[in-house]
Order: C-alpha cells, then sequence, then structure tokens
C-alpha cells in the first residue's frame, strides 16, 4: 500500500489544480510546496506585475483626463504603498490556494519534495510513497554571464524592491523586458531597454514589434536596439553597464529580463529515472507521461508554453484522466496569450511570417488607428489590428492587436477562430458602436496577400 494515490510537487497552477481536481474524484492526494502556494503568476509573475503596470497606466491616466476636463494634478507616487498592497491582495490569494486544497480533502505539505526512488519521495525529512507523482515546479529567472553580473536583479527582486529607483537598464527583448520597461517608465525612471534584436518580441507578428518599439519610445523608454550587455561595474552604488556598440549607461539598477528555465535543481530526478532535456527542462509526452510511465510534468517545468492558463488546464486534464474517468489533453493549437506592455498586445493563432510559408498562402487585413480617446486628450498612440484568413478555406487563422483593451478583446476573438470561423463569418458580425473591438468584425479591405512565393511583406 502507497501512502497517496497522487503525490504533486509544487503549489503553482498546474499542481494545485490537479491536486484540488484529483481529491474532488476520490484521489488521496499529497501535495508539496517549500516557498509559496500560487507559484510564479500569484506571487512573482501575472498577478502583481499587472498591478504595477495598472499602477503606471495611472499616472498617463492622470495626464490625460486634462483633455476631458479634469484637472488632476501628480505631486508624485509611493512606490512603497504600492508594494504594501501588492503584498495584502497576494496574502489573500495565497490562502485562497491553501482553503481550496483543504477544501478538497489533499494533504498539504509546506516542505521541499525530491525523489528517493520511482514511488518514493523525501519531503521535508519524511519518507512518503506514493503510486502516481507529478511534477509541477515551475520555473525560474535567469539572467546572463557578463563580468559583474552579480551587480544585476532579476524579476522576481522588482516585487520586493523598497525603494522605485531613478533610472534603471532593463535587458532583454521579451515580454517581462517590455512590461517592466513599461511599468519603470510610467512610474517615471529614467528608463533603458538593451535588446539584441532589431525590435523587441521576437516571435511575435512583426507589424506589432514594430508598432510596440514605437510606444516605448513615445512613453520615454529609451531603445538600445542591437545591443548585448558586456559586463557591469560597481561605483559608489551607481552601476555602470557596458554594451556593445561601445556606450555605458550609468544607472542605479540593472535588471535581467533574459528568460526562464524549469525548476528541476534538487529534485533528484535521476533517482526515478526521469529523463531532462538539453535545458534541463522534464521531457513528456502528449499524455504528459515522463519517461517514467505513472510520473508526470506540468506546467513550466516541462519547457512548453509557458503560461498560467495552459498549466492550470494541463494539470485539469491530468486528474480528469487519471482519476476522474474522462481521459483528455490540451492543445497547444491556438493558445490566446496577452504581453500587458504599454499599450498591451493580444494574439491568438499565426503570423504574417508564418503564414507565408502555408502552401495556400494568406490573406492580410490590417488597420492603424488613433484610439478614440486620445483623439480628445492629445496622446501620440496607435491601435494595430490584423486578420490573417487562409487564402483557401477563408478561415480566419491568426488575429493580432496592440492597442488598449487588446487581450479583453482577443479572448472572443480565440473563442472564434478555436471554433473555425471564416472572415465572412466576422464580416457579418454586427460591431458594436463605438468600440475598436468592432473594427475586428469591419475589416474589409484586404491589405495584401503572402505565400511562399511572395514571403511576409
Amino acid at each position: 500500500m502507497m501512502d497517496f494515490d497522487l503525490f504533486v510537487i509544487g503549489g503553482g497552477s498546474a499542481g494545485v489544480r490537479c491536486a484540488r481536481i484529483a481529491a474532488g474524484h476520490g484521489a488521496k492526494v499529497g501535495i508539496a510546496e517549500s516557498r509559496f502556494w500560487g507559484g510564479t503568476c500569484v506571487n512573482v509573475g501575472c498577478v502583481p506585475k499587472k498591478f504595477m503596470v495598472m499602477a503606471a497606466e495611472y499616472g498617463a491616466m492622470a495626464e490625460d483626463a486634462r483633455g476631458f476636463g479634469w484637472d488632476i494634478a501628480k505631486t508624485g507616487y509611493d512606490w512603497t504603498r504600492l508594494i504594501a498592497a501588492k503584498d495584502k491582495e497576494i496574502s489573500r490569494l495565497n490562502g485562497i490556494y491553501i482553503r481550496l486544497l483543504e477544501q478538497a480533502g489533499a494533504k498539504i505539505f509546506e516542505a521541499r519534495a525530491s525523489f528517493i526512488d520511482a514511488h518514493t519521495l523525501d519531503v521535508g525529512g519524511e519518507r512518503i510513497t506514493a503510486e502516481k507523482i507529478v511534477i509541477a515546479t515551475g520555473g525560474h529567472p535567469t539572467g546572463i554571464n557578463i563580468p559583474g553580473a552579480e551587480h544585476a536583479i532579476i524579476s522576481d527582486d522588482i516585487f520586493v524592491m523598497k525603494d522605485l529607483p531613478k533610472r534603471v537598464a532593463v535587458v532583454g527583448g521579451g515580454y517581462i523586458a517590455v512590461e517592466f520597461a513599461g511599468v519603470f517608465a510610467g512610474l517615471g525612471v529614467e528608463t533603458h531597454l538593451v535588446y539584441r534584436q532589431p525590435l523587441p518580441l521576437r516571435g511575435f507578428d512583426e507589424d506589432l514589434r514594430l508598432c510596440l518599439a514605437n510606444e516605448l519610445a513615445a512613453n520615454n523608454v529609451i531603445l538600445h536596439p542591437d545591443c548585448v550587455p558586456k559586463s557591469i561595474a560597481l561605483e559608489n552604488g551607481q552601476k555602470s553597464l557596458a554594451l556593445s556598440d561601445l556606450s555605458v549607461l550609468d544607472v542605479d539598477v540593472v535588471f535581467f529580463a533574459t528568460g526562464r528555465a524549469a525548476n528541476t535543481k534538487g529534485l533528484s530526478l535521476a533517482a526515478a529515472g526521469v529523463e531532462t532535456g538539453v535545458a534541463d527542462e522534464v521531457k513528456i509526452n502528449a499524455d504528459f507521461t515522463t519517461s517514467v510511465p505513472h510520473i508526470y510534468a506540468l506546467g513550466d517545468v516541462t519547457d512548453r508554453l509557458n503560461l498560467t492558463p495552459v498549466a492550470t488546464a494541463e494539470g485539469h486534464a491530468l486528474a480528469d484522466t487519471l482519476f476522474g474517468n474522462r481521459a483528455r489533453g490540451v492543445s497547444l493549437e491556438n493558445v490566446p496569450t496577452a504581453v500587458f506592455s504599454i499599450p498591451p498586445i493580444a494574439t491568438v493563432g499565426i503570423t504574417e511570417a508564418e503564414a507565408a510559408r502555408r502552401p495556400d498562402g494568406a490573406k492580410i487585413f490590417l488597420t492603424r488607428f488613433t484610439p478614440m480617446r486620445h483623439a480628445i486628450s492629445g496622446r501620440k498612440r496607435q491601435t494595430v489590428m490584423k486578420l490573417i484568413v487562409d487564402a483557401k478555406t477563408d478561415k480566419v487563422i491568426g488575429a493580432h492587436m496592440l492597442g488598449e483593451d487588446a487581450p479583453e478583446i482577443m479572448q472572443g476573438l480565440a473563442v472564434a477562430i478555436i471554433t473555425g470561423a471564416t472572415k465572412a463569418d466576422f464580416d457579418r458580425t454586427i460591431g458594436i458602436h463605438p468600440t475598436a473591438a468592432e473594427e475586428f468584425v469591419t475589416l474589409r479591405t484586404q491589405t495584401r496577400v503572402v505565400g511562399p512565393e511572395t514571403g511576409p511583406v
């Protein structure tokens, strides 16, 4: 007899959902978390980051309000009040995760777990056996190996930072980098964004990447494209970041937003025979099984599509499959996602560059306009909206937007695209006026056609 039917290592989005649903199906479940309940997203990721983005946006809103007749004075910003409010909300969410697990009947271990063998774990010094084991330990931010790297911070550090710096250099071109560049600049910090590509957000649609670079610059982010950090020197509390273009940035904080890696260190995976990949991620099959059939892995530790809703869906699907008499998986096709830059980006489906490689090609519909709010506020801001339509089937295979409320709008479009909506379906849908969202159903003029012969324009 094993101690548990299922033991979950990791109390983040994937682990908590899997443990809770499995316990609800009647399984005897244990779950271990050594750091904080809710994982990266709740504690040092999506949730507190969005609070910070909102804080930065309020400053711009105060300025924009003047165009509408309001006279709002900006008298300074209190970072400590935001951090205190954020901490209070995170504590509340931590408690919710614990209560959900307890109500479902899962046994909670606030301890680190590691493998002794394929069915046995060391959980805070206690020897525990389980019929099935789930690895859901998530990921962690990584830096870059340059001289003086010890003087830089990573994203986890920002959420406990006591004081707001006056000058910051953000290193990286991904979503974490552009989001925090917007936060710092919006809070009045002299902000430099250093990235090695010509444009930020590699892998996103090119029209959105170009527009985002313009918006960042308009929001007082100082851009350093095509640059690589070479070293960091510390002098009298000031950091000097040397770049590959021979320039030097003197700042208070150097922030590495240069990627994330799987949390597999210390799990003793080899003791259980669990194989990992070149980046230490846990290798899994389509049914979430690892190289050991009764050991599973979910979420960011697998380094497939590192998004909180994906991890949550995986946890639910696995619990249903193992204990709910309902075998199912999770499709990673047409997963909607958002970047909470200022303004935000949201996308679902394929990019124009990907569409250009399809045999049948694609029709591109694109619009750019000034948002209604800023026709009066006077702020120089653009919205970009784009549909990619399969040239043969007329199905909408990609939707992309940069602009206010983009994530809220894209969630609904994702439903349409996943269910196979065509451009004709979009065209016959009545818009809600006046909104930005209605543009997606009033795009009538084809911008261009792309395919293997033409390529993206």
